[in-house]
């Protein structure tokens, strides 16, 4: 059977969001609209506008608004920073960069840093041997400082957890964070699996804000798995490997020498 494929970020975060336990972890998300923009603005102050269907943090647009300024409306994409007067001003240049596609507005996440750099985290999850899902990696993305996107193809930095959390808890928290992340996105799989029988694999991008609460930004139902050798730790990427090869998105090779050799892969 095909390994299933859901590309609607909206659709992902709907079925999400019927969840009682994994609601409290899903930042505020609705179609964009005028006055979904808005409010949203005044309620939260930053939000993010990301395509529904889009990889690599293409298309994703930073807004900002505040009342102190002169120009209290900016927006950022990539690195290009452009700043309003009035509301309608800017709304109106975001639909010319919209055009016809389909985007989402999402609450915006302060986001823990590290070196002055924002990060977040991939948590990959897998179908084991068992056909059972398994939380099998955890790595982070340092941004780079200039970028409001954290992926990896967008110049972020692969780093461990232990990396980037030791300087905002110790290391006995560190294990007990690592695994409510873990036990997280095996309930993420789980829920995601009711609407969709045919996943087999989800890669799950968490923000950590600044109270240290972890927020679900979106989920990815072709995660890059060589992402994961970017660690230096060969188990972690063997066993994915593994786990891929056993419901079918690869063939078996001896994984020494996928070190060497990675099969070009997207992220949806």
């Amino acid at each position: 059977m095909a390994i299933q494929r859901v590309h609607s970020k909206w659709a992902k975060t709907a079925v999400l969001l019927t969840s009682e336990l994994l609601r409290p972890y899903i930042p505020e998300t609705s179609p964009f609209r005028r006055e979904t923009v808005r409010l949203m603005l005044d309620q939260y102050g930053m939000i993010y506008l990301k395509p529904d269907r889009g990889t690599f943090g293409n298309g994703v647009i930073r807004v900002e608004k505040s009342a102190s300024s002169s120009l209290p409306y900016q927006f950022q994409l990539d690195k290009k920073i452009r700043q309003f007067a009035t509301f309608e001003a800017m709304y109106n240049r975001l639909l010319s960069i919209q055009r016809t596609r389909p985007y989402l507005a999402q609450k915006g996440i302060q986001l823990l840093q590290f070196q002055k750099r924002r990060f977040d985290f991939r948590v990959m999850v897998q179908h084991n041997l068992r056909n059972e899902w398994e939380t099998t990696g955890v790595i982070g993305r340092l941004g780079l400082p200039s970028k409001i996107v954290t992926n990896y193809h967008s110049g972020a930095t692969p780093l461990p957890f232990s990396t980037l959390m030791t300087p905002h808890m110790s290391e006995h928290r560190q294990t007990e964070y690592l695994n409510f992340l873990s036990y997280l996105g095996v309930e993420t799989a789980k829920q995601l699996q009711h609407a969709y029988p045919g996943l087999r694999e989800i890669g799950i991008d968490f923000a950590i804000d600044t109270e240290l609460h972890p927020w679900i930004l979106e989920v990815n139902t072709l995660p890059d798995p060589f992402l994961f050798r970017k660690l230096g730790d060969r188990k972690v990427f063997n066993r994915i490997y593994q786990y891929a090869v056993g419901y079918g998105r690869f063939k078996a090779k001896k994984t020494s020498c996928l070190y060497k050799n990675k099969p070009q892969t997207k992220t949806i």
